[in-house]
């Protein structure tokens, strides 16, 4: 059976949400699936690109195709005002001729986030990153309480999705929000290597 693609594509500034997309990435890989990692460039007000086409450092710009070619989707973003930063829903927003042509319909899907606060809208942040996705047709992925991290942690994780609290007190990922981004990225795997396996 072939090795389902799981896409991997988030937004982060500070590292923290970069930090859940690897935890989700080895749990993509522990569940025998392919993780590719894939960030967005900042937006700007100028309507010129501000930006290389290609990053200093890091995973490399994602591409339309690399959805196309994706099994499955995990998405990531730092919360912005309890909804996702900008620069993903920029790219979001192109994604139109994928709507169309129904290309990512039934494929499985889960969400990540990181809030600087602990009631800093991590929850409506990963609400709002499934709204696009549903429209799509993707199958949304969460974390079921049987994780039992989920019991455990006093900083992120939900059953939304995965996340971080990046505060003073809580610099690098918990134990725990580590396990539970490895479990969705593991949950995502899962699935969507048995419906690739029905078609």
């Amino acid at each position: 059976m072939k090795q389902a693609l799981i896409l991997i594509l988030y937004y982060s500034r500070s590292g923290r949400t970069a930090a859940l997309a690897r935890q989700a990435a080895r749990g993509v890989e522990s569940a025998g699936a392919v993780a590719r990692l894939r960030t967005v460039p900042p937006v700007a007000a100028a309507t010129t690109p501000v930006v290389p086409a290609v990053p200093d450092d890091g995973p490399p710009y994602v591409e339309i195709d690399d959805l196309l070619a994706a099994d499955g989707l995990l998405l990531g973003s730092p919360t912005r005002f309890g909804n996702m930063a900008a620069p993903l829903k920029h790219f979001l927003d192109s994604t139109s001729e994928l709507w169309l042509s129904g290309s990512l319909v039934d494929k499985p899907a889960g969400v990540f986030t990181s809030t600087s606060s602990a009631h800093g809208g991590q929850e409506s942040t990963l609400l709002s990153m499934q709204l696009p996705l549903l429209h799509h047709g993707m199958v949304i992925v969460g974390v079921p309480y049987t994780e039992a991290a989920l019991f455990a942690t006093r900083t992120g994780g939900s059953p939304y999705g995965a996340s971080h609290v990046a505060t003073t007190w809580n610099t690098t990922l918990s134990p725990d929000e580590a396990t539970v981004a490895r479990a969705l990225g593991a949950r995502v795997a899962r699935l969507a290597q048995a419906l690739a396996a029905r078609h």
